[in-house]
């Protein structure tokens, strides 16, 4: 897609783009109320999230590249990602021994995990960038932004963990096994990594603007969903007054934030 026609359908797509923002952000305030005093349709609140969250962050990614381009890359993201965890829930290999208990699920795999491995991927990917805008020049730049992003999307699920635990979206079985966080395994958190990694070394190429701009402003849309989960996270964490597990979530977000908002400025 040549420029001009990028950015006519960015105009076009722009309305849509700032109401589904909308809706995202009323919906982590509504899963922060229900947190606190769980709603009538609490099981279908995180999956709504959920799915908002993947076609928001979607939305936002085809402001900077071809629809056709995001798209694939997603569809990469959500059949590693996927095959990898249902492979995982069948097996307990990589990511350890687990049970998961979202319902509906597909072989003992919930629906979920491929969205869930599209959101949080691109939007690790997308809060790197901001950290490392300061370097976007350097040689290595690329490589350097595979490490950040899989190092961001291991944090994310440190965060993830704790909120699987209030939540009960699934049960780690890690007898014999070295606990490392939440009852998580030290080798799910090796998991996340190494299938990050797997899954950029496939969809890199779609995610990389082959058309060259003279200006580049940062896009600060997957730090404020990357950051508006962790809220989450930090306050279920709060009101079950796990604090080791809130102030970890908290560290983390003020943390990766502060390097993200830096990079930002330069």
């Amino acid at each position: 897609m040549q420029p001009d026609n990028l950015a006519d359908a960015n105009a076009k797509a722009a309305p849509v783009h700032r109401v589904l923002s909308a809706l995202l952000a009323a919906g982590f305030a509504l899963e922060i109320v229900n947190v606190c005093a769980p709603l009538k349709f609490s099981g279908w609140l995180e999956a709504v999230l959920l799915l908002l969250a993947m076609v928001n962050t979607i939305s936002a990614l085809s402001r900077q590249l071809p629809l056709q381009n995001v798209l694939l890359a997603a569809f990469g993201i959500a059949l590693i990602g996927g095959g990898v965890s249902l492979a995982g829930a069948k097996t307990g290999i990589p990511f350890g021994p687990v049970t998961y208990e979202i319902a509906p699920e597909f072989y003992k795999m919930p629906w979920a995990m491929p969205f869930l491995w599209v959101a949080v991927v691109l939007n690790s990917r997308g809060v790197a960038r901001l950290v490392l805008r300061p370097w976007r020049k350097v040689r290595v730049y690329g490589f350097w932004l595979i490490g950040f992003t899989a190092a961001f999307t291991v944090a994310f699920d440190f965060a993830l963990e704790s909120f699987a635990r209030v939540k009960h979206l699934w049960l780690w079985m890690a007898a014999g096994v070295p606990v490392a966080w939440q009852g998580a395994p030290a080798s799910n958190f090796v998991a996340w990594a190494a299938v990050t990694l797997l899954i950029l070394a496939f969809v890199t190429p779609a995610l990389i603007n082959k058309q060259l701009s003279k200006r580049s402003t940062p896009d600060f849309h997957p730090l404020l969903l990357w950051l508006g989960a962790i809220l989450v996270f930090a306050v279920a964490c709060a009101v079950q007054k796990l604090w080791l597990a809130a102030a970890v979530d908290a560290a983390i977000g003020v943390v990766i934030a502060a390097f993200a908002v830096r990079g930002a400025k330069w």
